[in-house]
């Protein structure tokens, strides 16, 4: 009980229960993170051991991002071996580092060497060149080659991503032959769903699942019930295309092969989740126009991230200034321009963000292609011409009936029919052409469509506006 009378549930080896150490919005719960924070600073290792050390991977790394920097620290200094190095792969990048800096090479290896490679390479892509490669040192050749092999892959590739662990045998051993090995052999993955069928050079020749074995006569070859592989992802693949692969085909696990197609890993659903996260707060990042940015970064590095497009989007923003600095009689003269000017702009920018976000994800997940983008074109020009009438229609009432005047009412309706419109078409035009030239739209569309929107919005209301009463 605490002090407030609230009974603590802690994990035992039994209970697999993910609520113990969470509140009822999903954070980690006040209390309990307070009686850490006191095991660590009394270094009282019988309930780190007891309450801490148990928890779930991902438990244990929601824990150790809701703690103090130091008290991060301590608590993996004082678990040392007991504490599971898997967690690391579940924070942020800036803690990740954070802790590893402060852990001794020589643990850091040898908990490296418990776990699976992929989260193995999670751990070292991050480290400087020289603390990675004293680390790899102190690794057996064989488990040292598989992660070298690994880290060469591009970084965001499905290599990277691999696990070097799998089960492959010949296609003429029997099923039984197969069963006594996945018995005997004790540098076996974990877990796994599919046996890999190769050659003597290692050449992926086809794939087995476990319900197949189980259900297969002993005597039975390998190569009677293998089926051929489904979909080999190219170990220099993207990870992000290499999910969409596990997405259309609804796969579990796939082999990873290298250009000469031989068997180096295997992709797994667990990794592909993790891609599909992160590629998809990546994505809405980049459209804030805030890259990479973490929650656990500095002050210095957020604005670092954030300053470069904000750059941009100043020097977009005097560009929209001088259209209005070009009718500044006009607005001397009709002070209700002044006031309705924002409203023509800020509409067409919210339009323009809904189309370029649709385009942005579009694009992200092969949507939209050379075959079906005029299509999509048309049909955002046709949302905007409809949304135009639709708000215009509205906003021209409006302005009208407040101003007392149908002439500023029927100038800003047409303003924003016509802002409306440039708003859709830039939206999905403008993401197209910078994927086109490779640039990515996710982090650069968003100031330009901006631009266009105000530009467009003032002087197509201010222009109306200066010619109407001009003549009459």
């Amino acid at each position: 009980m605490t002090e407030t009378g609230e009974d603590i549930r802690v994990r035992s080896p039994a209970d697999d229960s993910p609520e113990d150490i969470y509140a009822e919005d999903g954070s980690i719960r006040t209390d309990f993170r307070a009686l850490v924070g006191a095991a660590i600073a009394d270094r009282d290792l019988l309930f780190l051991r007891q309450h801490v050390a148990r928890l779930h991977e991902s438990e244990l790394g929601d824990l150790i991002e809701a703690l103090q920097p130091d008290q991060r620290i301590a608590l993996v200094r004082l678990l040392g071996d007991d504490f599971d190095m898997t967690a690391l792969t579940e924070v942020d990048e800036a803690i990740r580092l954070q802790i590893v800096e402060h852990l001794p090479n020589a643990q850091i290896a040898a908990a490296i060497g418990e776990l699976d490679s992929d989260d193995a390479v999670y751990i070292l892509e991050d480290l400087d060149h020289e603390d990675r490669e004293e680390i790899l040192a102190q690794l057996p050749f064989t488990e040292r080659v598989r992660l070298r092999r690994a880290l060469d892959y591009p970084e965001s590739s499905a290599g990277r991503r691999m696990q070097t662990e799998f089960v492959a045998v010949p296609p003429f051993w029997t099923v039984g032959q197969t069963i006594d090995y996945m018995r005997d052999e004790a540098d076996l993955p974990e877990s796994f769903s599919q046996i890999f069928v190769i050659d003597p050079t290692f050449k992926l020749l086809g794939t087995v699942d476990l319900d197949r074995i189980l259900r297969t006569k002993r005597l039975e070859k390998i190569e009677a019930i293998m089926r051929e592989t489904s979909h080999p992802i190219p170990a220099e693949m993207d990870q992000e295309e290499a999910a969409q692969v596990f997405e259309q085909y609804d796969l579990l696990s796939a082999a990873v092969v290298d250009e000469n197609g031989r068997l180096v890993g295997v992709l797994t659903i667990d990794d592909v989740v993790d891609v599909i996260q992160e590629e998809a707060e990546e994505d809405l990042m980049r459209l804030g126009g805030v890259g990479d940015e973490e929650l656990s970064d500095s002050v210095r590095e957020a604005s670092r991230s954030r300053i470069p497009w904000l750059l941009v989007n100043l020097l977009t923003a005097f560009l929209a200034a001088s259209v209005i600095s070009l009718f500044e009689a006009t607005i001397e003269e009709i002070v209700a321009l002044a006031i309705l000017m924002p409203i023509v702009a800020g509409m067409g920018g919210n339009a323009g963000s809904q189309t370029m976000t649709v385009t942005v994800r579009a694009l992200a997940t092969r949507d939209l292609d050379i075959h079906n983008a005029w299509r999509v074109v048309r049909r955002e020009a046709g949302v905007g011409l409809l949304n135009g009438v639709v708000f215009g229609m509205l906003i021209g009432v409006i302005a009208g009936f407040w101003f007392q005047d149908v002439n500023i009412g029927g100038i800003i309706a047409t303003a924003m029919l016509i802002n409306m419109f440039a708003a859709a078409v830039g939206g999905i035009l403008i993401p197209l052409l910078l994927d086109k030239v490779g640039a990515d739209p996710a982090v650069s569309s968003a100031v330009f469509v901006t631009a266009v929107t105000d530009i467009t919005g003032f002087f197509a209301f201010l222009g109306l506006a200066t010619w109407w009463f001009s003549v009459h």
